[in-house]
């Protein structure tokens, strides 16, 4: 992952994590205030962006149980009594995510994550790699 990430950047990382996973999604967002801004978003299918993705409410988000919780993996947010009420719930199934922090103050910068609208199992060593490029990825992220 550091050669990738070196050689070519995080969108190519991203592409790199994402052809492990069933997820169609992979994406780093940063927080700003209320707000989650996506910074790059590789997509399986292909496609451009969907609006929905591109600035997310904090407390709609997922992302809140990562800063919570320092990482968050649900395999299925219907049956995830953690999500009960919560408005990504059902709409957002597979959900598999860890902080990003700043490269230089060690602050949360934001997440990186794998999701899904269906019902996906992300293997633990998987989710290790996903820890591990969290790591690696701030310092290419500095300018963003």
């Amino acid at each position: 992952m550091s050669a990738v990430l070196a050689t070519s950047g995080p969108a190519a990382a991203l592409a790199y994590l994402n052809e492990g996973v069933p997820h169609r999604f992979t994406a780093v967002y940063r927080f700003a205030g209320p707000l989650l801004h996506n910074v790059f978003l590789h997509d399986k299918a292909g496609r451009m962006r969907p609006d929905f993705l591109a600035v997310v409410p904090f407390s709609r988000s997922f992302c809140q149980f990562v800063v919570k919780d320092r990482a968050f993996r649900t395999d299925n947010s219907v049956a995830d009594p953690r999500l009960f009420g919560h408005a990504l719930r059902g709409i957002v199934i597979s959900y598999h995510s860890v902080p990003v922090l700043d490269h230089v103050s060690g602050e949360l910068w934001g997440t990186l994550s794998h999701f899904d609208m269906r019902h996906l199992h992300l293997p633990d060593e998987e989710f290790e790699l996903l820890q591990g490029t969290a790591s690696l990825l701030p310092r290419h992220l500095a300018d963003i």
